[in-house]
């Protein structure tokens, strides 16, 4: 799988970007972090991220929401929601926001690069099967376009 995947990191904490951060990079990930809403907002519409990790508490904005404010501006981006506040109504609340994925802090770092190999993979698998119906539907509309050139062709006297 391709490691070079970028991914931002969204958290007001800054020993955690930092952290996260020096793994992630040591992973062969490319990293960039910010620690508001605002600037994830702006980050996302100047650049392509694969992935983000993303502080459900944010200063100016619940991680919650920022994910639906994302969905114009990134929707393929895989997100995953982090919370030192784990709840049941959080994560509720993340999954029918869109989130990909759950974690806890204090973080687990072997689960969190395990989910996202996972969410990596899920965006592959995602990405092949949106290439494989693109070429069906051309394909498909090619031979409409010939049927239809085929019609024209007998019609003629």
């Amino acid at each position: 799988m391709d490691k070079t995947a970028r991914i931002l990191i969204v958290d007001d904490d800054e020993n955690i970007r930092k952290v996260l951060t020096t793994i992630l990079k040591d992973e062969g990930y490319i990293v960039e972090s910010v620690g508001t809403a605002k600037k994830t907002i702006a980050k996302t519409r100047g650049s392509f991220y694969n992935l983000a990790l993303i502080d459900i508490r944010l200063p100016d904005m619940e991680g919650i929401k920022l994910l639906t404010k994302m969905k114009d501006t990134t929707p393929k981006m895989r997100k995953i929601i982090i919370t030192g506040y784990p709840t049941l109504q959080n994560a509720i609340e993340a999954v029918n926001r869109r989130a990909d994925a759950y974690i806890i802090k204090p973080f687990d770092i072997t689960k969190v690069l395990n989910t996202i190999k996972e969410e990596r993979r899920k965006q592959q698998e995602e990405k092949k099967y949106s290439q494989e119906r693109i070429a069906e539907f051309i394909s498909t509309r090619v031979q409409e376009l010939e049927a239809e050139g085929e019609l024209i062709h007998k019609r003629k006297p």
